[in-house]
């Protein structure tokens, strides 16, 4: 019997039409700051934020929140990110997540939250596999400004820590992938890290965050997605790409999706909201229809793998 994603699939492929483009959204979060603890949401004083005044998102974000902003698009299925919950229980967000799931269907899949370098990494890959929802994990490596790195970067917490790494060499016997978000100028230990551990998918968040938008930036930025790219165990999330008191446009991401498309291919790459973080930058509906109309020159197929079949195969939905 056919599914209805095959159904809507089927529907769309025959009407070439985005109205009918299933959306599988691939980095989302869902936080309840009435019974939940994030430091970052919670605290104060805020902390630093590349948006920059993150108040607005400080507040319960759930499924139906989540639905209400992303109409008129049809969002099938979600995978949730980690969303910095407590530190001391890692284990927290991921078990709400799963109640959640029990009670309204989403989300789908999520990355469980994890320290790589601490003592108790081994515990909580563990208690990972035997929960259904987690594909992936994230821990954000250590990293520095651009003008502070190095070629022989190497700091504690960073991806090329040996007790980082060793924690890192478990994913694989563990069925895990890895969710990456470090600045593209750490893509040189991203390339190490890559093919030291061909076993293990890593998962590039943010589209590598070219928040440089100048021309010597975005060159750097290119050259650095391009070597990452080499290495076949990596996938691409396209998102985040906000900039702080920017109105978010096609004009201004469109050339920068197009090059993130054409350096790790259309079969590599997925779209996504990282809502509600983005809300401080766009709407929902604008972030999904300023994608559907940068790729809208893209066959039918190509912008179902795009927005939808990719991130499905990828995190088994």
């Amino acid at each position: 019997m056919p599914t209805s994603d095959d159904v809507m699939r089927e529907r769309f492929l025959q009407s070439g039409d985005n109205a009918d483009l299933p959306i599988v959204d691939a980095h989302h979060h869902f936080w309840d700051l009435q019974r939940n603890y994030h430091p970052w949401l919670r605290d104060l004083p805020r902390l630093p934020f590349r948006y920059g005044d993150y108040e607005v998102i400080c507040r319960d974000f759930l499924p139906d929140d989540y639905f209400a902003l992303a109409a008129p698009h049809r969002v099938v299925k979600t995978v949730m990110m980690e969303g910095e919950w407590d530190p001391r229980d890692p284990l927290g967000e991921a078990r709400w997540a799963t109640t959640l799931n029990a009670r309204c269907g989403f989300p789908d899949a999520m990355s469980g939250q994890v320290w790589l370098d601490r003592d108790d990494v081994a515990e909580v890959l563990n208690e990972y596999q035997s929960m259904p929802l987690v594909r992936s994990v994230r821990h954000k490596p250590a990293a520095v400004a651009r003008s502070e790195h190095t070629a022989t970067f190497a700091a504690p917490g960073s991806m090329r820590c040996k007790r980082w790494r060793a924690g890192y060499a478990l994913l694989e016997a563990k069925g895990l992938m890895f969710e990456l978000q470090t600045p593209f100028w750490h893509f040189v230990e991203a390339v190490e890290l890559a093919r030291d551990f061909p076993g293990v998918t890593i998962i590039v968040n943010h589209t590598g965050l070219p928040a440089d938008r100048s021309v010597e930036g975005l060159q750097a930025w290119r050259t650095a997605l391009a070597e990452l790219a080499t290495c076949a165990n990596v996938r691409l999330k396209i998102s985040g790409l906000g900039e702080r008191s920017v109105p978010w446009s096609v004009e201004r991401n469109g050339p920068i999706v197009r090059d993130a498309i054409e350096i790790f291919g259309v079969e590599r790459c997925m779209f996504a909201s990282n809502f509600p973080v983005d809300s401080v930058v766009v709407k929902l509906d604008t972030l999904f229809g300023g994608f559907k109309s940068i790729v809208a020159d893209l066959k039918p197929l190509q912008r179902l793998a795009l927005f939808h079949d990719n991130a499905t195969k990828l995190y088994r939905l």
